[in-house]
């Protein structure tokens, strides 16, 4: 597996975040999605990484800074044909390991509350996430789940 920077503009990386901006809105409603549009995950404060086997695109994420101590796991999806090959966890260690050379000392994260959110629950929590309360500009939602974790 290879983690890559940057991607936005391959129409593979593209395709998989229409899914998962599609997944976000199927699972939740409107108003109790968060997700960054295409605009957003190329905005100054985000890194966005793609994570490759060859010519297979495998998944992606985000780190957004939201201070400079305190960045935010954005956008994390693997690809359907993919999933339960490790993905998610290499990508969240390279966020984590990023966000310490960065001098973070905290990682917060929202993600559904459902129970298609379940994987995802259990692999933050792999991680040392635990819950915790909204933070930057959340808010209390009954949808969302809200993690955190020192760096």
């Amino acid at each position: 597996m290879e983690i890559r920077e940057g991607g936005l503009d391959d129409a593979r990386v593209r395709g998989l975040l229409e899914q998962h901006f599609a997944g976000m809105l199927t699972n939740s409603p409107k108003d109790s999605t968060h997700f960054l549009d295409f605009s957003g995950l190329a905005a100054p404060d985000v890194t966005f990484w793609t994570v490759w086997d060859g010519e297979d695109l495998l998944g992606c994420g985000a780190l957004r800074e939201l201070d400079p101590e305190h960045g935010e796991i954005k956008s994390m999806r693997t690809a359907s044909e993919h999933l339960r090959r490790g993905t998610g966890a290499k990508l969240v260690g390279h966020i984590l390991s990023t966000a310490r050379s960065r001098g973070y000392r905290r990682v917060s994260l929202e993600t559904g509350s459902g129970d298609s959110f379940d994987a995802a629950h259990a692999l933050y929590r792999q991680f040392g996430f635990t819950e915790c309360g909204p933070f930057g500009d959340y808010r209390e939602d009954p949808f969302s789940r809200f993690l955190s974790r020192v760096v």
